[in-house]
Order: C-alpha cells, then sequence, then structure tokens
C-alpha cells in the first residue's frame, strides 16, 4: 500500500507543479537582488535576505523564511487536504477499502506520502536556493574564519562552513516536523469531506485565525499552544549558541498536534461510512 501511495504521488504532475511554483519564488526575488542590489536593511525582511549578496551559501535559508510564512503551508494543505477527500471524490476510495485494506494502513500510507511530499518540496527549494544564491552572489569570504563560505550567525560569532550546513539541516528537518503538523491537520479535514478544496481551506482557516491569535495580547494565554506560533523559531538554530527554549517548545507542539489530528482521523476513518 505504501509503494503504491508513493508511485501515485511521484507520477502526479500537480505535485511537481507545486514544487516549481515553491522553488519559482525564491529564484524570482533572488534576480530582482542580483539587477539592482538593493536589499531590505537588516532586521527588516525576511531572515538572512540582507546579506545574501555577501554571500550566496546563505540564499537557502532566505528562501525558506521566503515560503515558510504562506506559499509552504498552502501547498502541503493542499495536498493533503486531497489525499483522502480526492480518493472519496473520485470513487476510488470505496475500492481501495473492498480490496480490503485496513483503513489504518491506508492513512498510515496516506501520512508518510505527505511527509514524502514535504521532506522533497524542501529538499528541491534549498537546492535550487543554494545553487542560486551561489550563482547569483557567489561565496563570500569572512575574515573572521578565513575561508571561503564562513558567515556570521545571528549573535555576531563567525561560523564555518560546516557549521553553517550543520544548522540549516537541523533547521529543515524543524520545518519539516512544523509542516507534517499542517499535513496531518488538512489529514484529518480529509476524512470528513470529500471536496480536497473543503479540507485544504478548513486547515487555512486554523492557521490563519492562529496567525491572527497571535498578534493580539489578549490572546497570550493560549498563544503557546496555536500551531503556528514556534514556526519562525528555526532561526534560534543560526544564533551562537543555539537559543533551545522556543525550539523544544516548536517541536513538542508540533508532535502533539501530528499525535492529536492523526488520532481525530484515524478515529472517523474507523467509525464513518466514508465509501458510501
Amino acid at each position: 500500500m505504501i509503494a503504491v501511495e508513493l508511485r501515485k504521488l511521484v507520477l502526479r504532475p500537480r505535485m511537481w507543479v507545486s514544487v516549481a511554483l515553491l522553488c519559482g519564488l525564491p529564484f524570482v526575488v533572488a534576480i530582482f537582488l542580483a539587477t539592482t542590489h538593493i536589499t531590505p536593511p537588516p532586521g527588516q525582511g525576511a531572515a538572512f535576505l540582507s546579506a545574501v549578496e555577501r554571500n550566496g551559501s546563505l540564499y537557502p535559508a532566505a528562501a525558506l523564511a521566503l515560503v515558510l510564512p504562506i506559499f509552504l503551508p498552502i501547498a502541503v494543505a493542499s495536498f493533503a487536504g486531497d489525499t483522502v477527500a480526492g480518493e472519496a471524490a473520485h470513487g476510488t476510495l470505496r475500492y481501495l477499502l473492498i480490496r480490503p485494506v485496513a483503513r489504518s494502513k491506508l492513512l498510515l500510507a496516506k501520512l508518510i506520502c505527505i511527509a514524502v511530499f514535504v521532506v522533497v518540496s524542501i529538499a528541491f527549494i534549498v537546492v535550487t536556493a543554494y545553487l542560486t544564491g551561489v550563482g547569483l552572489f557567489g561565496i563570500g569570504q569572512a575574515a573572521a574564519v578565513g575561508q571561503p563560505g564562513g558567515v556570521t550567525s545571528l549573535s555576531g560569532t563567525a561560523l564555518t562552513p560546516f557549521d553553517l550546513a550543520m544548522r540549516l539541516l537541523a533547521a529543515i528537518g524543524y520545518i519539516v516536523l512544523s509542516m507534517i503538523g499542517v499535513g496531518v491537520i488538512a489529514l484529518f479535514f480529509s476524512t470528513v469531506t470529500v471536496s480536497g478544496i473543503g479540507a485544504a481551506l478548513g486547515t487555512l482557516a486554523i492557521l490563519i485565525t492562529s496567525e491572527i491569535l497571535a498578534t493580539l495580547d489578549a490572546a497570550n494565554p493560549v498563544k503557546p499552544y496555536l500551531p503556528t506560533n514556534y514556526w519562525l523559531s528555526w532561526i534560534d538554530f543560526f544564533r551562537a549558541p543555539v537559543f533551545w527554549h522556543n525550539i523544544e517548545r516548536g517541536i513538542f507542539s508540533q508532535v502533539c498536534y501530528v499525535i492529536v489530528f492523526f488520532g481525530a482521523a484515524w478515529a472517523n476513518m474507523a467509525s464513518k461510512d466514508i465509501t458510501s
């Protein structure tokens, strides 16, 4: 079942269109930066964007900062929202369950496909952003480190290329987990409707509500429990030393969301006649 779902994922043109669009935004931004040489002042705009002209190897981090707030969650919600609802809408879910296939196994296969989609999307963003950044801006020379590719952390200390790579990998893992959390919410909605668009919109409604509440002082008591509250904490991997406080809470928060919403999706699949 898992192999079948992964094959369907790879052969689905919509997946590659989504990945191409996600990679396209950082590429377009890089073109504008390279041609105008106008970058946001430090502390403004997406994280790391003000430093990419000095060192193109930072552009993968800037690209992640560009796509994370809006475009990546929309892509994940759209894909995950269609995983079960799309099968139900086209009548193929009925035949999958008649085979018979355990509903829990089918749901697990869908979850793995969502995780693969997230990993593939982020991997393509990082690789294309690195090639774009190095190609357009080059690899800077940091005097404090004394070697090409050396950069400065957000705390002002020097990072070697190896340090930068390890921190970027850690940030990627954190973002992957955060987007899997989005995907599982969409997966749950996908089990309660036959409309993939409806499932995606339900997920986006939760995320938008979370973002709005995060701006309200009156919502301070619930902010630590909002799904988007710790999304941007991946930036703390680029401080020296790493600020683990929000990172640890963000990981715990996303694991809880995955467990709760996957359990809800499983309960709904197990108890509801979704094949009729």
